[in-house]
């Protein structure tokens, strides 16, 4: 291991400068289509956690959750419970279809952190909509810069990405939101680096642990924030000292400093609603898969495919996996079933994880070749390519390759919410979530959100939290 010389004191430090930086965001800066691309992460981060409300992690998420008389909300609940096990909940739900927003560059998920944080916070402390969509996209930026210098394939073959970055994104957010001063936000950062972790033995054994990830980062954030408000002090050169985060993670120096927004990029844009939920990496080859399928009368026909992909994809645990699937979170990941699926079936959905046995899947699974391509490797993760390739048993052949990953568009992320949200908390109210988020900036009290997303016990207590909503503004 290569050691790390103590950072000059009189320095300012990486977590100190970075967020010196985010107390001074203003959302007037940011561009149109960063203040657009956050509405669309946080309606996307409902949609997910409604559908995903009845599945055992949900449930389990839930069950552990102190039932309060007052607090924050539960997406899809009746439950309310303190920030940290709301965040905690929320983060499960919004994780448990493996559908959640994607950002390449760091391999990790940084909205089903973020939001989850914001939305309990929110309710404990009254706050604007503006200062709530800031306070995201600093998150988001946090989270993305520090990924890109730290994460690489052989870090995130060990440890899961979102689970390293998503306390400091989750606290970096909420600091800004509820205004915490200079100090207080870097031990706010520093307390939630020391709970960076999440192992990835769970692709090898198909058990639970990915889908709770999310859920111990946003409690950290939450707990690491209120830490800091209670006056505890942290490691001011967390990200850079001799056993500081890049040290004990990356083995490796940190960056001098990690700037944000640099040259007024802004890392919301990199992030992608992914169109299926399954793993990143199986993405692109799904949706080349699909476009194979339409192509072939019958899938009895096919005697060999190739799938060419990025080395990220094939190096990531789990997604170079031809079965047996015991679990849908196994099938999930797996770049082979995702394919075999999408060839059988001609989509993907979520329905195609229901049946693990589906013998024309499994054939296909099994026949399966995944081949390192070049070019998408030079191209990851500015660009993230496949190509499934067929051959068919009369000799032909067919093959579709695509640059890179098709995002579900802004039309599909909100069809998908309304079809979740309506069937949980009813049309009327599914109608005010969506009319708030899209005035997000307008709205004075952002805590009204997460109620919103609660059932309501009655018809009349449904218009009544809908025109407190709107009444907000």
């Amino acid at each position: 291991m290569a050691t790390t010389a103590l950072p000059d004191h009189r320095q300012v430090s990486v977590a100190r400068a970075m967020v010196r930086t985010a107390r001074a965001v203003d959302l007037s800066q940011l561009s149109a289509p960063a203040q657009a691309k956050l509405k669309m992460c946080l309606l996307d981060f409902l949609s997910c956690a409604f559908e995903a409300r009845d599945l055992p992690t949900s449930r389990q998420a839930i069950a552990v959750a102190a039932k309060l008389t007052s607090g924050s909300a539960i997406v899809g609940s009746a439950i309310v419970t303190s920030a940290a096990d709301a965040s905690f909940a929320n983060a499960t739900l919004g994780h448990g279809l493996v559908r959640e927003d994607m950002h390449a560059g760091s391999i990790a998920h940084h909205g089903v952190v973020i939001w989850p944080v914001l939305l309990a916070l929110a309710q404990r402390t009254p706050v604007s909509g503006a200062r709530l969509l800031c306070a995201a996209a600093i998150g988001y930026e946090v989270g993305g810069r520090v990924g890109r210098a730290l994460m690489t394939t052989a870090l995130a073959q060990l440890f899961r990405p979102t689970g390293i970055l998503g306390p400091l994104a989750g606290a970096m957010a909420g600091s800004v939101l509820l205004g915490l001063d200079e100090d207080a936000s870097v031990a706010a950062l520093a307390l939630a680096a020391n709970t960076s972790s999440g192992l990835n033995q769970w692709p090898h054994e198909g058990g639970s642990d990915m889908y709770f990830h999310p859920g111990f980062a946003a409690r950290s954030a939450v707990t690491a924030i209120e830490l800091a408000e209670a006056g505890a002090q942290g490691s001011e050169h967390i990200i850079e000292g001799p056993a500081g985060l890049f040290a004990a993670f990356g083995r490796v120096r940190s960056p001098d400093t990690i700037a944000l927004f640099p040259a007024g990029s802004e890392e919301i844009l990199a992030v992608y609603n992914k169109p299926v939920p399954a793993c990143n990496f199986a993405q692109t080859a799904c949706q080349a898969a699909i476009r194979v399928a339409q192509e072939i009368d019958s899938v009895a026909a096919i005697d060999a495919i190739t799938v060419h992909l990025p080395d990220a994809a094939i190096d990531y645990p789990g997604c170079d996996f031809p079965g047996p699937y015991r679990h849908a979170l196994q099938a999930k990941m797996s770049i082979q079933y995702g394919v075999a699926a999408a060839l059988v079936r001609k989509s993907v959905a979520e329905e195609n994880y229901r049946r693990l046995d589906d013998p024309a899947v499994l054939r296909l699974a099994a026949l399966m070749r995944l081949k390192r391509d070049s070019d998408f490797t030079a191209a990851f993760p500015a660009a993230q390519g496949a190509e499934v390739e067929v051959g068919l048993s009369t000799g032909a052949r067919i093959s579709r390759r695509i640059s890179d990953v098709v995002a579900a568009t802004e039309s599909e992320i909100r069809a998908r919410f309304r079809a979740a949200a309506s069937e949980v908390i009813g049309v009327e109210r599914a109608d005010a979530v969506e009319e708030m988020i899209d005035g997000l900036e307008r709205f004075a009290h952002a805590g009204r959100l997460a109620e919103l997303c609660t059932p309501a016990g009655r018809k009349g207590k449904s218009r009544a939290v809908a025109s407190r909503a709107r009444a907000a503004r």
